[in-house]
């Protein structure tokens, strides 16, 4: 309580900081509850109030990281939350690292260590940490079960015993307007704060007597974790953590992954949660999606110009416009998310357009007889206007869209920079490019079918 009064009166100072809350005993990261734990919730002013980039989510964050060291008796972390509510508790990546072995948890601990100390010097890794912890003063309780039985006490008594005194039992339920509450046991918190309070402890054996539970228990100090977290039926830590500013959460996965194959033992493993498992569930799916929008483009043209060669004319002239894409997002800052991922597949329709264009007219002049060469230069020539206007009417109509603020800003900085830089690129090149690629491929579809193009008189004969 007192650590986070310190951290409310640290964050309450904040100009920037509109509300505020806190709790202690809860912990939001791993969602356990506990007297070492506590969490705090705050907001901030509007964007319209905050227009000093030295306000932003991320400025802010980083302001108090560096007041965190002023917490000596405490491990303090802040985050934003998840991008999509649900998938864990914090932005940025989650993993679990898991035992496979009969490791005790101190054993655990110093391998839990290193590999956080490993992420964190990491530069794609702005922050990595675990709340797992084995060094909580405890008491382990034995039971003197041969004392117990003489007496006519059960184990079972004395352990129920314990836990509606000490830690609250659940016993009933009951109706009262109109709503169900539940009935929870528990001994008042001055009458259980000190060792001394079991000597006043009491249990019923088989006669119907009470006896002292202290004669049947005795308590060892000892060190452990203040709870004990499982994943796939595995000893588990939970490491949450985010990318640095520059980095996606690629690069990030990419980090641990070769951290864990350096640092991790052989009977030690991890898996993904939260966000991140989701993310790399989809990932494996974005080559087929992009395989896929290609293959619809390539056979929808294939139909139109009856020929699988000269569909490849419009094909080839898309990666003008995609590198162009990846440029303007890498010379922004931006990241490869799935925003720009779904401006990528956007592009795949606007910059065949352009090529369709091209090569639909600089076709038609083939077939009236002109060569090659000059099919295709008439072509972009008299496609030249009509591709201008429609394509920098598009990049002008999401320039807003690219140079967004406010809530969502960089998943509409994103797809818009993304479509910008694609199209800007794309159509400037691509009115090159397109004609040489058709006097390629059309050349080798004339060769392939061996058919000659008919000129207009050989049409009227």
């Amino acid at each position: 309580q007192e650590t986070l009064m310190k951290a409310d009166s640290i964050i309450g100072a904040m100009p920037v900081v509109e509300g505020r809350m806190m709790v202690a005993g809860r912990s939001l990261i791993n969602g356990v509850s506990g007297g070492s734990y506590g969490m705090g919730v705050f907001k901030l002013q509007d964007f319209e109030k905050r227009t000093d980039p030295s306000q932003s989510v991320d400025a802010v964050v980083g302001q108090l990281f560096g007041m965190a060291s002023q917490f000596k008796d405490a491990q303090v972390l802040f985050f934003t939350p998840p991008s999509v509510q649900g998938f864990g508790s914090a932005d940025g990546f989650e993993f679990n690292l898991q035992s496979k072995a009969d490791d005790n948890w101190q054993d655990m601990y110093k391998v839990v260590g290193e590999m956080a100390m490993a992420l964190n010097q990491r530069p794609e890794i702005q922050y990595a940490m675990t709340n797992f912890n084995p060094n909580f003063p405890q008491y382990q309780m034995d039971i003197n079960v041969e004392r117990a039985k003489d007496a006519g006490v059960s184990v079972s008594s004395i352990i129920n015993t314990m836990q509606g005194y000490f830690g609250g039992l659940y016993t009933t339920d009951f109706n009262r307007f109109g709503k169900q509450y539940r009935v929870m046991i528990q001994a008042e918190p001055s009458d259980r704060d000190k060792m001394a309070s079991i000597d006043k402890v009491t249990v019923k054996n088989q006669a119907g007597n009470m006896v002292a539970i202290n004669q049947f228990i005795d308590f060892k100090p000892i060190y452990g974790p203040e709870s004990v977290s499982r994943f796939n039926l595995l000893k588990s830590a939970k490491f949450s953590g985010k990318a640095n500013p520059g980095y996606s959460s690629g690069d990030a996965i990419k980090a641990i992954e070769e951290v864990a194959a350096q640092h991790l033992p052989k009977s030690y493993s991890y898996e993904y949660s939260g966000m991140t498992r989701e993310e790399i569930a989809a990932g494996s799916q974005q080559a087929v999606i992009f395989l896929l929008s290609l293959v619809f483009v390539y056979f929808l043209l294939s139909a139109q110009y009856e020929s699988y060669v000269l569909p490849f004319a419009v094909l080839l002239s898309l990666p003008v416009g995609i590198a162009g894409a990846i440029l303007f997002v890498k010379l922004t800052g931006l990241e490869n998310n799935i925003y720009f991922q779904v401006a990528l597949i956007m592009l795949i329709g606007l910059l065949a357009k352009n090529a369709i264009l091209i090569v639909e007219y600089a076709l038609q002049r083939r077939h009236h007889g002109l060569s090659l060469f000059e099919a295709a230069i008439d072509g972009a020539r008299a496609r030249l206007r009509p591709i201008l206007m429609t394509s920098f009417a598009f990049i002008l109509g999401l320039v807003p869209l690219a140079f967004a603020s406010g809530v969502g800003a960089v998943g509409n900085r994103s797809i818009g920079m993304g479509a910008v830089g694609g199209m800007l690129i794309g159509t400037v090149f691509g009115v090159f490019v397109i004609p040489v690629l058709f006097v390629i491929f059309q050349a080798l579809q004339e060769k392939i079918s061996g058919k000659k193009p008919v000129t207009e008189t050989q049409d009227q004969a």
